[in-house]
């Protein structure tokens, strides 16, 4: 894998060398990271669309789908260059000044080529990849109703050709003096209603 990925690229170049991680680190990070998101510029405009993906170590090439119209879609008319992200939090790391508060954190950052599959086999068993990684105790044909060609014709998949890419991550240990997690936003998302107020118009 390390002769496909080309570290010498400033594109994917690290500043703080300590917290690089190698190909193997970073392969398997996206093997396991829940969800990512997709950088597209069109007419100047960037856009970032989040979503679930599937990493293909074989192809070394990311697969994720949308709906057949819609931004990405039109983004990605014609192969062009995307940039790909996903990271997690840890703790919230307070320091006696200010300047020096931080925070655990892993992450890593693609780029490449994206497009539209158009390839109907290729669409097919890319969607299959993203379902089999998400529910992999489900099987098709016995707990659900395998692909069909009228789903393909309601679904974008994209794949991106990894050309670079680069993880890093910041670990301070257990022993830690005083770091805290922040609370995880909750699905449904409930705004408190100072919050909900600050955002109406009168």
């Amino acid at each position: 894998m390390s002769d496909i990925v080309t570290k010498t690229e400033t594109r994917n170049e690290i500043r703080r060398k300590d917290r690089e991680k190698d190909d193997a680190w970073v392969g398997a990070y996206l093997q396991r990271a829940a969800f990512g998101f997709l950088a597209t510029v069109r007419d100047g405009q960037p856009f970032l669309n989040s979503n679930l993906f599937v990493y293909d170590a074989d192809r070394h090439a990311i697969y994720l789908h949308t709906a057949r119209r819609g931004r990405t879609e039109t983004n990605l008319g014609e192969p062009v260059q995307v940039a790909f992200s996903t990271a997690e939090m840890g703790r919230l790391l307070p320091a006696a000044e200010a300047l020096e508060f931080s925070v655990e954190y892993s992450g890593v950052v693609v780029f490449g080529t994206g497009q539209i599959v158009e390839d109907p086999e290729e669409a097919e068993a890319g969607l299959q990849m993203i379902l089999d990684r998400y529910a992999p105790h489900l099987e098709p044909g016995r707990d659900y109703r395998p692909i069909v060609p009228e789903e393909l014709r309601r679904t974008a998949v994209f794949r991106i050709d990894i050309e670079a890419w680069s993880g890093k991550e910041k670990f301070v240990g257990p022993e830690f003096e005083g770091a805290f997690d922040l609370p995880r936003i909750s699905i449904p998302f409930e705004p408190p209603p100072s919050a909900a107020s600050r955002g109406s118009s009168t």
